[in-house]
């Protein structure tokens, strides 16, 4: 959160009035936090020294979230460049509970300054408010206990948007699960669990013990269903029931009929009569035809102190920290309804009842986890047969994860020893009662599961690339995913102006933060991500994934500067580096060793580093490579890998038709570092030189990008420069062209004024004659302001230099267009690329242009440029 101190800008703690002892008052759990004097009470302590509140208001969110039940721990708060406005960080379970902490936590803070105090039902508001947040937003226990597993292995997982599926994996080797279904769950078999009767029937007909049953339609039907069941006791369940809901065993009677009728006619309109067969109700759970666990389970109870009545006890029950609400907890509270007073009822008790010492009182037929129930560990006391039993019935129903509920005496006798059935089959399965029993040894199901959607060997991960700087990301990005075209493989991209999955646009627009790498992770059929990653994207969200296996970082150089406060190139080069940082040990960092802000970042990484030049003796390389690194070098006009004493040559750069025939030195650069990451990450060499001779810096591979149009007597260059680096970098292949040199020049309004003058600097030095525009969207500057400052940078450059300002960017275009000598060339800096495209395919380019698929180089097109080297 940003904060804004106001009037506590030069206030610390100690000069607050009462202010810790409030704090302390308020929240005494405070004590716990250790901070940096790394003891208890260190965070305290540095309060009644003296701290700011942003520190204070930090520690306050993260308790008012561990007091709700959500364990959480990271904090840092600094202040940024504007004194009294602070950044303040902290970790969340869930982004609404988070939220919420954070205005909370100003509330509470602010009402101590106030009053010295903060009420009591305040904060037992808050945190009722963040426990329902938290409960809300929970995974469930089986959906938890799966993607914590999922973490111990290192597989990656997502929330995706609809019915509470949880993707494990990334791209081509993801699976699903919702709950404890799973991509391997058959819809048959689901269905057909569902299907009481259908399920019986089925298991019946292969020989496994079942009840003895029917199903009725209408009351009448009830006497010969009781006869055909072989009479009392008897079961009666809804057809269509979960959970237990309206079901009544041991039914002895017909008054007791007719009501458990009624209860199950209300769940579903089938009605199941069963024969009654005493003893235990076990759930056994398989997981991938293997039995993984084995639970009994008791219905809820409460045992008698000769002292208490039921109702007294069923309250000291459900104070248990264990129980919660549902299934937001070890346990589920146990619920007085009309279901346990006719339980109650049928054992002579009432809630007014005083039980004997130890007297055991049932309050509910059926043993479910989720009416207040609990479990008993038996895995290791189930008989053999009856293990091979179960695994025999998942297989027969269809289910790879199946809850066969198995109603016998004893476990450990075989079922047909002892009049044992299997009484349901269930799909989807709740964990919680393995995971967590009442009683016996926790079982890890989550494992087999994880064993069974990612055996050993099989990969989790794609190929994650991802590429940032301040200047060719996008270019670099769109070469990486050419390169790995040529392997054959589906890549995912994301780039400044659109989403790609193989060729094909999925999305248009400014799609390099986190948001837009997802969808090329959540796709099914991406074998290798690649992913443009700006500053913004960073600032607002982080990155979309927790590593990746390359991370290139280009360039740091002056842009966006003053904005979400990164107010200097060193900022500006720690927020780039957690791009480098992201790699994964196994991986590789791509870096500049031209740019020290960028070779620095190798002391962060944790794998390992590939270093890129456009010379030779670079200092940074050679020591890197004497050590066997690797490095991307451009030397006698080629593409070369260096690791030790081996040299790999790539290509010349004059073939390479995004470098201009070698014109481009900053393409050349992009080239090399997509080479370099290609190669780090096992891409063969021949496909790597096959995507650098078919690559072009064209409308369809690289919009916006050096592209350039042939209209007859005169050329046209379109680039997507709006910063000094990336004027400079065009200001390379510019100035070499023979002919006049237009440029169209403007850049977004957001920039600092000194930016915009430096822009008007580089443009009295690169180009012959000037035309000033600005962006549609001032982004909150008045008309005319931008090109005023760029105007001052080109007369304090050289005052003679030929200029004029026309606002309106369409109407700068054609002018330039219009106006310029034969064999010249108008290089446009625009801020909408489509729109500039349009303008000059309205004038009908020639076809061997650069952006078509010949994609000749300036030499050929204009024969009078000097050669560069």
């Amino acid at each position: 959160m940003r904060l804004d101190l106001e009037e506590l800008i030069d206030k610390p703690s100690n000069v607050l009035p009462g202010f810790y002892e409030g704090l302390v008052e308020t929240l005494p759990s405070l004590e716990d936090h250790f901070c940096s004097p790394g003891v208890r009470g260190g965070f305290l302590s540095r309060v009644k020294e003296g701290t700011m509140m942003g520190h204070i208001i930090e520690h306050v969110a993260l308790e008012l979230q561990e007091l709700a039940g959500m364990r959480v721990g990271f904090g840092r708060t600094r202040e940024t460049g504007t004194a009294g406005i602070y950044q303040v960080v902290f970790e969340y379970i869930d982004e609404q509970a988070g939220r919420y902490a954070a205005r909370a936590a100003v509330r509470l803070c602010q009402s101590i300054i106030d009053t010295r105090a903060y009420p009591q039902r305040e904060l037992a508001q808050d945190l009722k408010d963040l426990s329902e947040l938290a409960r809300d937003a929970a995974l469930g226990p089986s959906t938890e206990a799966l993607v914590k597993e999922a973490d111990a292995r290192g597989i990656p997982w997502l929330t995706l948007s609809a019915r509470a599926m949880i993707q494990l994996g990334y791209g081509l080797h993801q699976k699903r699960i919702q709950a404890t279904l799973s991509d391997y769950s058959g819809i048959l078999g689901v269905e057909l669990a569902c299907d009481k009767e259908g399920t019986k029937q089925i298991l019946l007909d292969a020989g496994v013990p079942v009840p003895r049953g029917t199903t009725v339609l209408y009351l009448d039907e009830l006497d010969s269903a009781i006869e055909y069941v072989g009479g009392y006791p008897i079961v009666i369940k809804p057809l269509d029931g979960n959970h237990g809901r309206g079901i009544t065993i041991d039914i002895r009677n017909w008054d007791e009929v007719e009501k458990a009728y009624d209860r199950a006619k209300d769940i579903s309109r089938a009605v199941i009569v069963e024969r009654y067969y005493p003893g235990f109700d076990h759930r056994v759970l398989v997981i991938n035809g293997k039995v993984e666990a084995v639970a009994q389970r008791i219905p809820a109870r409460v045992i008698g102190d000769g002292k208490s009545t039921v109702e007294e006890l069923i309250e000291r029950t459900n104070r248990d920290p264990n129980r919660g609400d549902g299934h937001d907890n070890v346990l589920t509270k146990i619920v007085v309804d009309h279901t346990s007073l006719s339980v109650l009822e049928r054992q002579g008790y009432s809630l007014d009842t005083v039980l004997k010492e130890d007297e055991v009182c049932y309050l509910r037929a059926t043993a479910n986890l989720s009416t207040g129930g609990i479990a008993i560990d038996r895995t290791d006391d189930i008989h053999p047969e009856n293990v091979w039993l179960a695994e025999r019935v998942a297989k027969i129903i269809g289910l790879d994860i199946a809850g066969i509920d198995i109603v016998t005496p004893d476990i450990s006798q075989p079922l047909r020893d002892i009049d044992g059935v299997v009484v349901e089959v269930n799909a989807a399965p709740g964990f919680r009662m393995h995971v967590c029993p009442s009683e016996g040894l926790p079982r890890n199901v989550a494992a087999p599961v994880m064993d069974m959607l990612f055996p050993p060997g099989q990969a989790s991960r794609i190929p994650i690339l991802a590429v940032t700087g301040t200047n060719g990301k996008t270019t670099t990005t769109r070469l990486l995913a050419h390169i790995y075209k040529q392997t054959g493989h589906v890549v995912g991209y994301t780039t400044t102006d659109g989403i790609y999955i193989g060729d094909h646009l999925v999305e248009q627009g400014d799609t390099t933060g986190p948001q837009s790498a997802q969808v090329i992770l959540k796709d099914p059929t991406v074998e290798v991500a690649v992913l443009e990653t700006a500053r913004g994207g960073i600032l607002r969200s982080g990155l979309a994934f927790d590593a990746c296996d390359v991370g290139v970082v280009l360039n740091v150089s002056a842009d966006h500067l003053g904005i979400g406060d990164i107010d200097t190139l060193d900022q500006m080069a720690h927020l780039k580096s957690v791009v480098a940082e992201s790699v994964s040990p196994a991986g590789y960092a791509v870096l500049n060793a031209e740019d020290p802000l960028v070779t620095e970042m190798a002391q962060r990484v944790k794998g390992h580093v590939a270093f890129f030049s456009m010379n030779p003796d670079n200092e940074v390389v050679k020591a890197h490579t004497r050590q066997g690194g690797l490095a991307g070098v451009y030397e006698n006009g080629y593409l070369s890998l260096i690791r030790g004493e081996w040299t790999l040559r790539i290509e010349k750069a004059e073939n390479m038709p995004v470098t201009m025939r070698g014109m481009a030195p900053f393409q050349i650069a992009n080239a090399l570092a997509a080479s370099l990451a290609a190669f780090a990450q096992g891409v063969p060499i021949e496909a790597i030189r096959d995507a650098l001779t078919t690559f072009r810096a064209s409308v369809a591979q690289t919009p916006g990008r050096m592209n350039l149009f042939n209209l007859g007597e005169y050329h046209a260059l379109v680039d997507y420069a709006h910063n000094a680096a990336s004027y400079e970098a065009v200001g390379g292949f510019v100035r070499n062209w023979s002919g006049e040199r237009v440029g169209v020049v403007g850049g977004p309004g957001d920039r600092r004024d000194e930016d915009f003058i430096n822009l008007g600097r580089l443009s009295a030095d690169i180009f012959d004659r000037i035309i000033i525009k600005e962006d549609a969207d001032l982004r909150g500057r008045p008309s005319g302001e931008a090109a005023e400052l760029i105007r001052k940078g080109i007369l304090e450059t050289n005052p003679d230099r030929e200029y004029e300002i026309i606002l309106n960017e369409t109407d700068a275009i054609n002018t330039a267009l219009d106006g310029v000598a034969s064999g010249g060339l108008v290089v446009i800096f625009p801020e909408k690329v489509s729109g500039t495209i349009r303008l000059i395919e309205e004038r009908r380019p020639l076809p061997e242009n650069g952006y078509q698929s010949v994609g000749e180089s300036p030499v050929d097109l204009q024969p009078s440029v000097a050669n560069p080297r």
